[in-house]
């Protein structure tokens, strides 16, 4: 239930403000005298449709999401086991995962704006306020400050030394930026010692003569014990969970 409370409070906030107004209904009713009446869908429901169905991406974009696929991504082509786990299974972890991390988040964005909007005892505007707050919190301390300073000066605005004013135009795509620097360091990281695994077999075949055998072949099984035997599924988790800073 409270769950999806909030997904409905953050379905509110996708609705543009012109399909809250009066006098603009989203469903024009004309008459059409002996034909009957006649309905037509008004632009503000297009708008709504249309911001409904980028709302994932749009969350998916502000959350730990984007840094988790991508390292995941990575693992499994360090591993070489082709599409083993399946897409389905790496972005069915990656959600899981980001719940997991943003649950805190979620929590504070609950209890300081649902709760009251739904008892009446806050505004929408105010609410929407407080539900930006955990959320800005959390995407400032994942965010580098050379990362905020690049779109700044891009935007054309001078860089504010208080960095809960940061619009959120300029604070998006300033994460997105970090996040992706954080995978592709935290895949190198990962990738290393795969690496040094297929040097090895390959150095090893070239002095027995087998030049012809395909060292991935030979290697992907010395891989796939390497990363059982350190207990690879849970270390890797568990350090991307830890990579996040919560504020």
């Amino acid at each position: 239930m409270k769950h999806l409370r909030l997904l409905i409070l953050i379905t509110l906030m996708a609705i543009p403000a012109l399909s809250l107004a009066e006098g603009f209904p989203l469903v024009n009713v004309i008459n059409d005298g002996n034909l009957g009446s006649r309905y037509s869908v008004s632009l503000e429901l297009v708008v709504l449709m249309t911001m409904l169905t980028l709302l994932p991406s749009l969350l998916l974009m502000m959350t730990p999401f984007v840094r988790i696929i991508i390292v995941l991504s990575l693992l499994r082509q360090a591993l070489g086991t082709g599409q083993t786990p399946p897409n389905q299974v790496l972005v069915g972890l990656s959600l899981f995962l980001s719940f997991f991390i943003m649950a805190p988040v979620l929590n504070s964005v609950y209890d300081q704006a649902v709760v009251p909007y739904f008892s009446n005892s806050l505004a929408f505007d105010k609410a929407l306020a407080a539900a930006e707050s955990p959320l800005r919190g959390f995407m400032l301390k994942q965010t580098r400050r050379e990362e905020i300073a690049t779109f700044t000066q891009i935007a054309g605005k001078k860089q504010s030394p208080d960095a809960q004013s940061l619009p959120f135009s300029t604070l998006v795509p300033a994460f997105i930026t970090s996040e992706l620097k954080s995978a592709f360091t935290i895949g190198f990281l990962i990738y290393i010692p795969f690496v040094v695994i297929d040097l090895i077999v390959a150095s090893a075949l070239m002095s027995l003569g087998m030049m012809m055998l395909s060292p991935m072949m030979i290697s992907m099984p010395f891989k796939l014990m390497l990363f059982v035997l350190v207990d690879g599924w849970s270390l890797t988790m568990g350090s991307l969970a830890a990579s996040f800073v919560m504020p």
